[in-house]
């Protein structure tokens, strides 16, 4: 089972077996019609397409009228019924890319332990490093029967606005942003119209975790880095914009070895749009 990484050689050795699934997470923010049109042109063999927002991300504002950020967790009833759209069983190793060094690919990853399926990997270097491989890739577009995996006890820990308003005061947690430098010193007012970060929050961008190639540093590297910044994994939240590349963060630590942080799904998009709440450069 693979719980992580995988790379491509691992991967194709199995890429026609009936028991593993492989999503396509491809996406770009700045156009949401990217990554369809990627997949359109060229995906790996069986891989099935996942759109961030329209598959894994819920609605925008909750019941009660409050901002939820820009990709809010869905409701898990309805991420239950995606995943089974998408073939997916309980005895299923899923496996998931994207060509951004698994900016979003970590997200789906994150939310497949979130609803308790353990065995879900991220393709070390992305679709890159399966054509480098030389191995092919196809238009053809699969369509998968019907999955019926289940809803299992999460195997991720998140905290909501509140607990993140409430760590400021404590400090009982570290709280980790993972977007560029400029955006968490309120620089980039093209993604952040509201800049700044959350105070006490450190920064650690989620490229760090990463090799020039663009293939996870090792888990001895990665774990030295981490142990710098934080003392205890188990009391560490990961946050970003929209709780997304947060999610790369946690993968990185998983691969150190360092497991238990939580994420903070609403994260800074949803933390901005309450102007009561601080905020620091």
């Amino acid at each position: 089972m693979y719980t992580t990484l995988i790379s491509a050689p691992e991967l194709s050795a199995h890429i026609h077996d009936p028991h593993w699934v492989i999503l396509d997470c491809r996406h770009d923010l700045m156009d949401t019609l990217a990554g369809q049109a990627a997949y359109d042109s060229g995906h790996l063999p069986e891989a099935r397409f996942v759109h961030l927002d329209q598959r894994l991300s819920g609605n925008k504002t909750g019941t009660n009228g409050v901002f939820r950020g820009r990709h809010p967790l869905p409701e898990k009833d309805t991420f239950m019924q995606t995943l089974r759209s998408l073939g997916i069983n309980d005895d299923t190793q899923v496996v998931v890319y994207d060509a951004q060094g698994g900016m979003f690919a970590a997200r789906l990853w994150w939310m497949l332990r979130w609803v308790g399926h353990a065995a879900v990997a991220v393709l070390d270097g992305g679709i890159s490093a399966w054509t480098a491989q030389g191995y092919a890739l196809v238009t053809q577009i699969p369509v998968p029967a019907a999955g019926r995996i289940a809803e299992h006890a999460s195997l991720v820990a998140q905290v909501n606005v509140t607990d993140v308003l409430v760590n400021i005061e404590s400090a009982e947690y570290t709280l980790v942003d993972a977007r560029a430098a400029d955006r968490y010193r309120g620089e980039n007012e093209t993604i952040d119209p509201v800049g700044g970060h959350i105070p006490g929050a450190i920064n650690r961008f989620f490229k760090d975790n990463l090799q020039a190639n663009g293939y996870f540093k090792s888990a001895e590297q990665l774990r030295a880095e981490w142990s710098l910044l934080i003392a205890d994994s188990r009391k560490a939240i990961m946050q970003c914009g929209s709780g997304v590349t947060a999610c790369h963060n946690l993968l990185a630590l998983e691969v150190a070895g360092l497991s238990g942080a939580a994420l903070y799904p609403g994260s800074w998009s949803e933390w901005c749009a309450d102007s009561a709440r601080p905020l620091a450069r």
